[in-house]
């Protein structure tokens, strides 16, 4: 009689038993746990400041200039660069100019102009953060448990997503210097977890940064109409939808439930999502991938319109929950195309242009919502918001068919030279 091989380990087993991976995971919780404190601590302080939907809004656009001009830049480091050593820098910076701002606001001797200048300063460390950490993490895990890590990698950074609006708001009843103290902590917990990974890097790009090899992550995208359809997906559709600058003013405005209010609004779109990540780290999803996708932004835009039309508080936390829990099923399969079809030597300079999109959606959508708010009201803001992302999702079927039809995620990370890299 044979005998009985050992049972083959499950992937999330195969994850616990890489100590760098953890050491990430650590460190990105710790990164998002600061960014989301910060958030509630600075749209609070400057609508308090000023009352101004259009201030809010340049608090989204001072985050997204330095990413801007220095995604592409960020990307080549990360192709050439120690990628631990990167990311541990960004975070550094981040500690140090939060400590300094919230000295500053302390003493009295900072005003409207310093914190967006902070604002500027932190959107320049997560321009190389981001895609950076995007680009390490696959070096990190097996190529075929990848789509499972990023699941729990996402549900890492939602999981600070709760709890950090969550103390910010209370945080911030004791004074603003409280949660820019306590994200400044986070952040310098974060670049100490990281420097502690242990990997060797092997460059993986040479020669010096030239405009040929800054636009490489572009013509690669270009090249390869699944990926350029996901990443332009999640461009338009939460640039249109995003409702996140606006959320003081419903706080403030329209459901009258203070700062701690507005740090539960922030928080309950991640419930939603850490929920999602659990189901899909437990259930990943193995098929229809693309009508998946497209029936989550689908689903967000819908939930972005039920909130903003809603008077109750508890609608409104209901909705953001599904908020969150669909545009997580949309950021875990489109990270997973992305980065499964991209060649490590790419992996960098891809994920800065990534990074972009995604900054361009996030940020430049708040100071996109900031200005609709000024025009419309923040309702019909959102409400218009809410149904261009459920056009977008429409046209973008028929612009990208082959996304569409996407049935299983890549079974491994791409090898394929760019230059060898077919159009899809």
């Amino acid at each position: 009689m044979s005998q009985a091989s050992a049972p083959t380990p499950s992937p999330s087993e195969r994850l616990r038993d890489h100590p760098a991976f953890l050491l990430f995971w650590i460190s990105r919780v710790a990164s998002a746990l600061a960014f989301q404190m910060l958030g509630v601590a600075v749209g609070w302080l400057v609508y308090a400041l000023t009352g101004s939907a259009v201030a809010l809004g340049l608090v989204g656009l001072a985050q997204f200039l330095p990413l801007l001009f220095l995604s592409l830049i960020a990307g080549h480091a990360a192709d050439v660069f120690d990628r631990r050593r990167i990311v541990f820098i960004g975070q550094s910076v981040a500690a140090v100019t939060l400590a300094l701002l919230a000295l500053g606001l302390g003493e009295g001797v900072v005003g409207l102009a310093a914190i967006y200048g902070a604002v500027v300063m932190l959107g320049a460390c997560r321009a190389f953060e981001h895609p950076t950490m995007a680009a390490l993490l696959p070096r990190l895990v097996p190529g075929e448990v990848l789509p499972r890590a990023l699941a729990v990698s996402s549900s890492a950074m939602q999981m600070a997503t709760i709890a950090g609006p969550a103390v910010g708001g209370f945080a911030y009843a004791l004074g603003p210097t409280v949660p820019l103290a306590g994200a400044a902590l986070c952040y310098a917990a974060a670049a100490l977890a990281m420097m502690a990974v242990r990997h060797v890097h092997a460059p993986v790009q040479r020669g010096g940064m030239t405009l040929a090899t800054l636009l490489e992550g572009l013509a690669f995208i270009r090249g390869h109409k699944v990926v350029l359809g996901s990443i332009s997906l999640d461009l338009f559709a939460v640039l249109l939808g995003g409702v996140t600058a606006l959320l003081p003013i419903f706080a403030s405005d329209i459901l009258h439930v203070g700062a701690q209010g507005l740090g539960a609004l922030r928080a309950a779109p991640a419930v939603g999502a850490v929920l999602m990540s659990v189901v899909l780290a437990r259930v990943p999803l193995s098929h229809k991938v693309g009508h998946k996708m497209f029936a989550a932004v689908a689903v967000f835009g819908l939930a972005t319109v039920v909130f903003s039309l809603s008077s109750s508080f508890l609608l409104s936390l209901g909705a953001l929950f599904v908020l969150g829990a669909a545009d997580n099923v949309s950021v875990v399969i489109r990270s997973s195309l992305v980065q499964l079809s991209t060649p490590d030597a790419m992996r960098g300079r891809v994920s800065a242009v990534n990074s972009l999109f995604i900054g361009t959606s996030n940020q430049l959508g708040e100071f996109e919502s900031g200005m609709a708010a000024a025009l419309l009201g923040a309702v019909g803001a959102g409400v218009a918001g809410g149904v261009g992302t459920i056009l977008v999702a429409l046209l973008w079927m028929r612009l990208f068919p082959g996304l569409l039809k996407v049935d299983h995620m890549p079974a491994r990370p791409a090898r394929t030279h760019p230059a060898q890299a077919k159009s899809a």
